[in-house]
């Protein structure tokens, strides 16, 4: 029996997250079974329009939400109601004042579970 294509398996380990967490495109590519194929994922997410498939939980390695084809912002208030986000803030130092600034801060997500 041959194996599912790779887009179907990462489909299916995408419907299988569960409401109020997240994955990031790594630990879906390796879920999959091609651990280095997580810019893959993005684009077979970035296709996708069925809504039994929640691909708004698959976030970046860094925290970040990452794409969405309905548009980022509309990732981020769907996690946010679904209980999937804190958000988080870090500050980025400034080389040549070496002073802190919160006017660079950079707004980063991270899944309550873990």
């Amino acid at each position: 029996m041959p194996s599912k294509p790779f887009a179907d398996r990462v489909r299916e380990v995408v419907r299988n997250i569960p409401k109020g967490s997240t994955m990031t495109y790594a630990q879906v590519a390796a879920a999959a079974g091609r651990s280095k194929a997580y810019r893959a994922v993005g684009n077979i997410l970035n296709r996708n329009f069925d809504p039994d498939i929640p691909c708004h939980r698959v976030i970046r390695s860094d925290g970040t939400p990452g794409g969405y084809n309905r548009g980022t912002t509309r990732k981020v208030e769907i996690l946010r109601s679904e209980g999937a986000l804190v958000v988080m803030r870090r500050f980025t130092t400034c080389p040549a004042s070496r002073q802190r600034s919160p006017s660079t801060a950079i707004v980063r997500y991270e899944s309550r579970r873990s």
